[in-house]
């Protein structure tokens, strides 16, 4: 397993919850906008994004639980290196709607809420 991507959970906005709610999680490096930032999940990059992306079959993992990846949007990775933003839809999509998207298998809203806290690691793991 090679590590794409590693970072650390530093806050969680107050409109987060009900996104995660639709399945919807959007990470920003710390400093994003007030408005963006009451929308995201705010984190500090701990290894900056390796140089090729992320491919169906490879993985997130937040704390010890770990999802797969089913599709990636064209401009997703693109986001990750330049500006630490990404948007990940928990909805075991085979084709990304959205340039920007990663899209990884359902998981319980209740269970990612209860995972995404201050201080966890969140990694994109490759399989390859």
């Amino acid at each position: 397993m090679t590590t794409l991507y590693r970072t650390t959970i530093r806050d969680v906005g107050a409109e987060a919850p009900d996104l995660l709610d639709q399945g919807i999680l959007i990470l920003f490096a710390t400093g994003a906008p007030p408005e963006l930032a009451e929308v995201s999940v705010l984190h500090e990059v701990n290894s900056a994004a390796a140089a090729a992306a992320p491919a169906p079959g490879d993985a997130v993992r937040i704390g010890d639980d770990r999802f797969r990846i089913t599709a990636v949007g064209d401009t997703a990775w693109q986001k990750v290196s330049e500006i630490g933003h990404v948007v990940f839809s928990f909805n075991g999509a085979a084709v990304a709607e959205r340039p920007g998207e990663i899209c990884v298998e359902s998981a319980a809203p209740e269970r990612l809420q209860t995972l995404l806290q201050p201080g966890v690691t969140l990694e994109v793991v490759g399989s390859r």
